[in-house]
């Protein structure tokens, strides 16, 4: 084998071993790709799209109502599986369910989101310090906080799921969609 060939095949090596490094360390601290595995977020993300979830958001800034996050469930739940759903109540704020709509502090929440108007009744409750209130778009069929009898903690985020990214024909934002009426 020439110098040339060596050469060319050692730059080679370095080059995928490099690039094979930068993109474990952006998997693992930047961006992620996921794929939704039930239909808890219906119609909102479809079985099988592929979303993108940026890991570092939440470093630098707190959840907003209408995000979408990643995250793994509480403790109680006994699950290793992360969950994705809409932020819903943030800490301090109380959170109520009745006649099929949300309501914050006592006034209602307008998503246009939702397929259907829930069935089920729920607190008033205080969301606690350090706590989220999350429920799946699919309100009626999602295994969600309203159920838990748990809190989601803000340290269980694992980030913001930004895009719909696969199939190609459901691309889009995913924008928070949600504003108190």
């Amino acid at each position: 084998m020439s110098k040339e060939m060596k050469e060319f095949i050692k730059e080679t090596i370095s080059i995928i071993v490099i690039a094979f490094i930068l993109a474990m360390i952006l998997r693992a601290f930047v961006i992620e790709g996921r794929i939704i595995p039930t239909g808890s977020m219906l119609e909102t993300l479809q079985l099988q799209d592929r979303v993108m979830v940026n890991k570092f958001i939440y470093h630098f800034k707190e959840p907003q109502r209408g995000d979408i996050v990643v995250f793994q469930p509480p403790e109680e739940l006994n699950t290793n599986e992360d969950y994705i759903k809409r932020v819903i109540a943030l800490p301090g704020e109380t959170i109520e369910i009745k006649n099929g709509r949300v309501y914050i502090n006592g006034r209602p929440l307008y998503e246009p989101y939702i397929a259907e108007p829930m069935y089920y009744d729920f607190g008033p409750v205080v969301v606690p310090e350090d706590s989220l209130f999350v429920l799946g778009d699919n309100r009626n069929h999602s295994f969600d906080s309203h159920m838990w009898n748990a809190w989601l903690k803000r340290d269980h985020i694992k980030g913001k799921a930004f895009v719909i990214y696969w199939p190609i024909s459901n691309i889009e934002l995913l924008e928070r969609g949600v504003s108190l009426e």
